[in-house]
């Protein structure tokens, strides 16, 4: 399916009985192929974090139920779905009677799964169970007031610099922003840096995302992005990449990508 078939951007019924032909699957592989990676290997660890914020169903005898869903969909799914087709396939679970949260969870699963080509996790949550947020991550360092002679809104990889010195330290910015490659929407995230390596240029970095501010990608692309050039212009020992994305539509993405197989996407943040 193009994407020109999906159904973001675009006036829609919401519907009104289950339905998981709704879900939307879009290939990873052409942005993949366009940051370099065609042999069908990736050069990280990692998975995307969807939290979603508006689930209901009915239960036995007709009364609503609510919760709150952590989906993890792994990064070697051949296929992302897209977030407004997710939207409206859990908006189709509203009527639906179901007997228990566990058959919700195991329905959700099942479906997303079979949409990304790989198996997806699905933790359903109280509404009274909120995860408690924070400004940032304990350790990580702001460099959003980093000085800049100059700033450019084109995407510019030229950007990233090192020194010689090798360091372990944690960087944080809240200035990522790039805009949906259908509706132009803007998108906006905290992006997390955790390397070892030669010493990012700070201000070069600061640079480099504030690049983003009119690219027009998915949050999944743009952190594969960061990653890749990361490593290839500062090939770091260590490297880990995630963007917690502020909620749209009731849902937040939130991808990280990494050199280590137990790295995760950390605490939600302030804006999610």
């Amino acid at each position: 399916m193009a994407l020109i078939d999906a159904p973001l951007g675009k006036s829609s019924d919401y519907p009104d009985a289950y339905d998981p032909q709704l879900l939307f699957p879009v290939p990873r592989e052409e942005n993949r192929r366009r940051i370099g990676l065609d042999d069908g290997r990736w050069p990280w660890f990692g998975e995307d974090l969807w939290q979603a914020w508006e689930i209901s169903w009915l239960r036995p005898g007709g009364v609503p139920a609510v919760a709150w869903a952590e989906i993890r969909v792994p990064s070697a799914s051949p296929a992302i779905v897209e977030s407004k087709s997710l939207k409206l396939y859990l908006n189709s679970l509203n009527q639906t009677v179901f007997s228990s949260v566990e058959q919700v969870r195991d329905v959700i699963s099942r479906d997303l799964s079979s949409a990304s080509g790989a198996s997806v996790s699905v933790d359903l949550h109280s509404v009274d169970q909120g995860a408690r947020a924070v400004g940032r991550p304990e350790g990580f360092v702001l460099i959003d007031d980093e000085e800049l002679a100059s700033v450019g809104y084109d995407y510019n990889p030229d950007a990233l610099a090192t020194s010689g010195d090798v360091v372990s330290e944690k960087l944080c910015s809240h200035l990522l922003k790039s805009n949906c490659p259908v509706t132009g929407q803007p998108d906006w995230a905290t992006v997390l840096i955790d390397y070892t390596g030669s010493q990012l240029d700070r201000a070069g970095l600061l640079r480099y995302i504030v690049s983003f501010r009119q690219k027009q990608d998915f949050h999944e692309h743009c952190v594969e992005t960061l990653f890749t050039d990361l490593m290839a212009r500062c090939q770091p020992q260590h490297l880990s990449v995630c963007a917690r994305y502020t909620r749209r539509g009731g849902l937040d993405i939130n991808p990280w990508r990494s050199t280590q197989p137990e790295d995760a996407a950390g605490p939600r943040l302030i804006r999610q």
